[in-house]
């Protein structure tokens, strides 16, 4: 009994020793799978004159294909450093909760305006566009942008009712108006103050924050 409880110890130790390290490469292989790049933008983003990047990278290996938002800064030598890196911010092209079907949406367009980082996103009956600024070396979001429809028609015809939500952060103010197609009736407005404090950052956002919105 003792030779075998002898023997035995040694392969415990082993197996305790390679499990835990080959999960642990298995991670790191797993991070590295977002080879297919899908979007590039560049511009100015911290106000500093040079030019800095964002790309949007799929992982073409997990079946869900997640997707991973990562925006580089230019330094003073002229190289671009990775300041913010993100796999939640976009939905994967083929959700868990979807049981491997598409999720009906296409990937997010990125654009940088006056210094601005702009994710413009398809949600259900519309779309929203997010507006994130620099600020003390993070992405806050300052400004949401949001349109939908209240069709279930799969089109638009002259009862249909259109809302435009304009939430701006910094003032805490959310606006929304109805306006229905082709009337020439004032659109409806209804205004209230929401105060989120602190800015949500772009790294803390995830694509399930829409609905906050």
């Amino acid at each position: 009994m003792n030779r075998i409880n002898k023997n035995f110890y040694p392969y415990l130790i082993f197996f305790l020793i390679v499990v835990p390290m080959t999960a642990f490469s298995q991670k790191v292989k797993n991070k590295n799978n977002y080879t297919y790049q899908v979007r590039e933008e560049k511009g100015d983003l911290n106000h500093d004159g040079k030019m800095d990047k964002i790309t949007v990278k799929m992982d073409t290996v997990d079946e869900t294909r997640p997707l991973r938002l990562q925006v580089f800064l230019s330094q003073p030598n002229g190289k671009l450093t990775l300041a913010v890196s993100s796999d939640k911010i976009i939905e994967p092209q083929f959700p868990t909760e979807n049981h491997g079907k598409f999720n009906g949406f296409q990937i997010p367009n990125f654009f940088i305006e006056k210094g601005v980082l702009k994710m413009w996103s398809e949600i259900k009956g519309g779309n929203i566009t997010y507006h994130f600024k620099y600020n003390k070396g993070n992405f806050e979001l300052i400004y949401v942008d949001k349109l939908t429809s209240d069709t279930t028609k799969g089109y638009v015809d002259e009862n249909t009712i259109f809302t435009e939500t304009k939430f701006n952060l910094i003032t805490g103010v959310r606006t929304e108006s109805d306006e229905k197609l082709g009337s020439a009736e004032a659109p409806k407005v209804r205004k209230k103050r929401v105060l989120i404090r602190p800015l949500p950052k772009i790294q803390d956002f995830k694509f399930s924050d829409k609905n906050r919105y």
